[in-house]
């Protein structure tokens, strides 16, 4: 956990530093419209999403797979709530995905 925090922690200060450093000056040569950030921020809507179903859907099956392999026997009453567990988490993903194009529809 450690690990992940410092890997997101420095891809954002690396955000941060390189839009100091490349800033333009004021001459309007470079303009950020508020289209630019709607897309932008639709963009990471979708990947956080994803990202999110894709990792709680991985965790699930593999706690699944490990309890059956632990008691064989208890492969019908893990079967019904890990697909339950599985709909609901690609449904956030669909509307993370939504939720997106909502917005750069906007």
């Amino acid at each position: 956990m450690r690990k992940v925090l410092l890997a997101v922690m420095t891809l954002v200060g690396s955000f941060l530093v390189s839009s100091l450093a490349l800033a333009e000056g004021g001459d309007g040569a470079s303009v950020v419209t508020a289209a630019g950030l709607i897309a932008l921020g639709s963009g990471l809507c979708m990947g956080i999403a994803a990202f999110g179903a894709a990792t709680g859907q991985g965790r699930a099956v593999m706690a699944a797979v490990e309890g059956i392999a632990r008691n064989p026997n208890a492969k019908d009453q893990v079967f019904l709530p890990l697909i339950l567990g599985l709909a609901f988490m690609e449904f956030q993903a669909l509307m993370g995905f939504i939720i997106a194009i909502l917005w750069y529809l906007k």
